[in-house]
């Protein structure tokens, strides 16, 4: 389908009720804190419910302020600080805790905290007072005089003082109103302030002084001749007049600006060291625009490069890249890049090529990694053949021109597609995988077989699969992907197997659970159900693994493989226990290229917004038009308006409506079907 269509056809799409937005229609758009409110729930720190609303103008409690700085803040684990009427081991209480842990708030004499009571304005200076405190920045606690100034409790004068001084927490009509309950709205914008005023109080990185010895910013161009990258004797001191020279030689490979390649005829783009520890992907060569991100020593294609950025290719999307996090290697430089090989058992098996960095020689090392995708289902993907690819489902032979297109089955199946398997089943694999690790002699896996925090999980995993209609199988394949199958230091010392809140920066980091269920219960009510398999969530890129062009790949995890190591986790367990799932739905993905959102409707029929069941938000298939948003087809029927209509597996949650409808309704003109 062509990319583009005609501004007439837009129109006619956007009035069309076929193309009603449900999705957008959120409480707060037209809000006055709309900016702030937008900023913190695409965060996550800001949650929304089932229907993507807020309620801005409804009290905010003190835990629920309490939960906004530990989220925002990103803070640590703590159990200093416990309080009587806080449920053990909720995702509230333990963000509460990790606040109390940092210093951040208190409770009460009697040892409560009170956290479903609205906060006060003065309670709430207080709470961002002691957060300036906790991250060492400086405020001013002269007094602000209020006509109201004496209803301040003295115990919260030098934190009203501070917010009012730093314009976070503003008067009204010269009132303060220190007793009155903020809303979530107004909590939205304290805390937006606030982190403006961090920002602003970071401190500066010195301009070294200039001196005879410090060269100007340079741009030099190179040729590339015995796996050496040769300087010619040429500098300039524009961009443009680099680009020129580079591109009047066809021995010139590379533009370097101070040593660093920024253009190059050929190569690879990895991402590199960085503070972040990972490389953002933006849609605009602005890069204000974040799509994703891809963890440090990743590969992707290169297209082109300018003084300001980096493009590249990754998932079938072409994105901006900022060249300080990322590096350039021409072709003729190359050690090694990514490939794919089809097994003599035809298994399809993934060897990605990564680089790690070695702080003290200063240099990079390339190293190949190896998994399992699964079972080659196409007969074009050749036995012993080699393959490359960058979004797993095009593969280009070596050698060839010729491309093959091949789904990988549970890599692009909806979690809504339930599991045959019983608890019973997913324990007797659980048994089985780790009897072979354990056989393996690994150090790590010694006693396995008692020691892991999957053992007993079976029927808990089935029995949340039934509850939140989240397939087993993905929990238990995710299950063992994030915890290196219930053996890794943060499952066994903090019952945490979803690597919840462990970030690339911080990997020993990660949230603390009273038993293994509770880290189940936090993966699928925190993360799938309420941000990615929900299409009204923050992260809803479609309901299944994916890669970094759709699915929970593309904000889940920054490993741009981690959709197909899971879902090669659940073909083991599918093989394992029979073969009975593999391949058993109808797979599908929307591939309307407009910039409208697409609804699935309650009944095969154009009505009004009053059959609409929700909307998927716009977004465009990519270059090859193969990523819309993932669909499992349960039947079809020919209706009255004269096209063939899809009954599909619903991607809401199963308490979105009463009673619940787990299928929906989509018209088949915008959907390609994977064969």
């Amino acid at each position: 389908m062509k990319r583009w269509v005609t501004l007439f056809t837009l129109l006619l799409l956007v009035v069309s009720p076929f193309f009603t937005s449900v999705a957008s229609a959120n409480d707060y758009k037209g809000h006055q804190m709309k900016e702030e409110l937008s900023y913190w729930v695409n965060k996550g720190v800001i949650q929304t419910d089932a229907k993507g609303n807020v309620s801005p103008d409804r009290a905010v409690t003190r835990g629920e302020f309490a939960s906004y700085l530990a989220r925002s803040l990103e803070l640590p684990a703590s159990t200093k600080y416990t309080f009587k009427d806080l449920k053990a081991n909720t995702s509230r209480t333990i963000e509460i805790q990790n606040a109390a842990g940092a210093g951040i708030l208190g409770g009460y004499p009697d040892g409560s905290f009170k956290p479903n009571q609205q906060i006060t304005r003065q309670q709430m200076a207080g709470m961002i007072f002691k957060a300036f405190r906790y991250l060492d920045i400086p405020v001013n606690t002269k007094l602000v005089q209020f006509k109201d100034s004496k209803k301040i409790s003295p115990n919260f004068v030098d934190a009203v003082s501070a917010a009012s001084n730093l314009n976070i927490i503003r008067g009204d009509q010269g009132y303060f109103k220190p007793t009155n309950n903020a809303t979530i709205g107004h909590a939205s914008a304290f805390l937006f302030r606030m982190f403006a005023v961090t920002d602003s109080s970071k401190p500066s990185v010195p301009t070294p002084p200039a001196n005879g010895n410090v060269d100007p910013e340079v741009y030099k161009i190179s040729s590339v001749t015995n796996g050496q990258l040769n300087p010619t004797n040429q500098s300039f001191l524009k961009f443009e007049d680099a680009l020129a020279a580079y591109n009047a030689s066809s021995s010139v490979q590379t533009i370097s600006q101070n040593n660093v390649i920024i253009k190059m005829k050929s190569g690879q783009v990895f991402a590199s060291e960085n503070p972040k520890q990972y490389t953002s992907l933006y849609s605009d060569s602005a890069l204000k625009k974040e799509v994703t991100y891809v963890q440090k020593g990743f590969e992707l294609d290169y297209v082109g490069s300018s003084e300001n950025h980096v493009i590249v290719e990754l998932g079938g999307y072409k994105y901006y890249a900022k060249h300080a996090e990322v590096d350039l290697v021409p072709t003729q430089l190359s050690a090694g890049s990514s490939y794919y090989k089809v097994s003599n058992d035809g298994l399809l098996v993934h060897y990605p090529y990564y680089r790690t960095y070695d702080s003290k020689t200063k240099k990079y090392t390339g190293k190949y990694a190896e998994y399992t995708v699964g079972p080659v289902a196409s007969s074009a993907l050749k036995k012993g053949q080699t393959y490359t690819s960058n979004d797993g489902v095009h593969f280009k032979e070596r050698g060839s021109q010729t491309v093959v297109k091949y789904y990988p089955y549970f890599q692009f199946q909806s979690v809504r597609q339930p599991s045959s398997y019983s608890g019973t089943d997913l324990e007797r694999f659980i048994k089985s995988a780790l009897e072979s690790r354990e056989k393996t002699g690994i150090a790590r896996y010694k006693n396995a077989t008692t020691k892991s925090k999957l053992i007993g999980l079976g029927s808990y995993i089935k029995s949340t699969e039934k509850l939140h209609q989240v397939n087993a199988m993905f929990i238990l394949a995710t299950a063992i992907h994030e915890s290196d199958y219930g053996m890794s230091a943060n499952a066994q010392n903090k019952n945490n197997i979803f690597g919840i809140r462990v970030f690339d920066s911080s990997p020993d980091k990660g949230e603390v659970y009273q038993d293994p269920t509770k880290s189940i219960d936090a993966f699928i009510g925190r993360y799938i159900n309420l941000n990615y398999a929900n299409p009204f969530g923050a992260y809803a890129n479609g309901a299944a693994p994916g890669n970094k062009a759709v699915g929970f790949n593309m904000k889940y995890a920054s490993d741009p493989f981690w959709g197909s190591k899971i879902a090669g986790h659940m073909w083991r367990i599918d093989q394992y226990l029979g073969n009975k799932d593999a391949n058993q739905a109808e797979l599908a993905f929307i591939s309307f290229t407009g910039t409208a959102d697409v609804n699935i409707r309650t009944s095969p029929e154009v009505r009004n917004s009053s059959n609409i069941l929700f909307s998927y938000k716009s977004k465009h298939p990519g270059e090859l038009t193969a990523f819309g948003y993932p669909l499992v087809i349960v039947d079809r029927t020919h209706s009255s308006d004269g096209y063939v209509w899809y009954k599909v597996l619903a991607d809401t949650n199963p308490d979105y409506k009463k009673p619940s409808e787990p299928y929906g309704w989509i018209r088949s003109d915008l959907v390609t079907l994977v064969k």
